[in-house]
């Protein structure tokens, strides 16, 4: 069953301290656009799952559903979302 935003799953991996991050969370609470934040730092099974998603390590790093975003901002999630709001 999809959500009500046209997508199932929006997870954000996440480092704290990274700007980019907090702006993009900022951004999905703003709009009130439902999420998991998954913070790789403390989470060393997190950081795996990026890593392996990803093939990378920076974040943020976005899925949703079943396309990953590495190494994204705000601007580009922003206008990813469009298409499902």
């Amino acid at each position: 069953m999809a959500s009500t935003m046209g997508f199932m799953v929006l997870i954000v991996y996440t480092k704290r301290g990274c700007w980019w991050c907090d702006d993009l969370l900022s951004f999905l609470r703003a709009k009130s656009i439902p999420f998991e934040e998954r913070e790789v730092l403390s989470n060393p099974t997190y950081f795996k799952e990026m890593v392996e998603l990803s093939g990378q390590t920076k974040a943020p790093t976005v899925l949703i559903d079943d396309k990953v975003y590495a190494d994204t901002d705000k601007e580009e999630i922003e206008s990813i979302l469009k298409a499902y709001l």
